[in-house]
């Protein structure tokens, strides 16, 4: 089963800055994986393993030094996905390119909802630790559900 390639929208963008950078440049890495051909793929792997090492030292660098109250939680998962990485860049060096995109379906599937879990209130928290409230998006309204402010 084919995962649609991810794109950034506004549902990503969690208000701060730092943190919607960095997801941005993972959702530009899924989307290069998503279309590369199969010879491509070591090299863009080796990419994403290099981006996930570095996004995931950071985020948990914010959570230790803030003392984020859930954080262990949040580092577990990124152990997690890391070793899967790590075990898939092993098996692909042995030319199984199927395990490979089979994992980066699973990343585009499980990027929205970490998003929306663990990293949104991290993002919240940075933001209430720096500025004292929570940062504010604006997202365009919804053409199904337009929300409406009764006078």
């Amino acid at each position: 089963m084919e995962t649609e390639a991810l794109q950034w929208t506004t549902d990503h963008t969690l208000g701060y800055e730092p943190m919607d950078d960095i997801h941005q440049e993972f959702l530009d890495l899924i989307v290069r994986l998503q279309t590369a051909a199969d010879d491509d793929l070591p090299t863009l792997l080796d990419l994403m393993s290099a981006h996930l090492t570095a996004h995931f030292e950071q985020e948990d660098a914010w959570m230790e030094t803030t003392l984020f109250p859930p954080r262990n939680c949040h580092i577990d998962e990124h152990r997690a996905v890391l070793k899967s990485v790590e075990e898939v860049r092993a098996l692909l060096s042995q030319g199984h390119t199927s395990i490979c995109r089979d994992l980066v379906n699973a990343l585009a599937d499980w990027f929205p909802g970490h998003v929306t879990h663990l990293d949104s209130a991290l993002a919240h928290w940075m933001c209430k630790q720096r500025l004292g409230g929570k940062p504010m998006v604006f997202r365009p309204m919804s053409r199904k559900n337009p929300t409406r402010i009764q006078p």
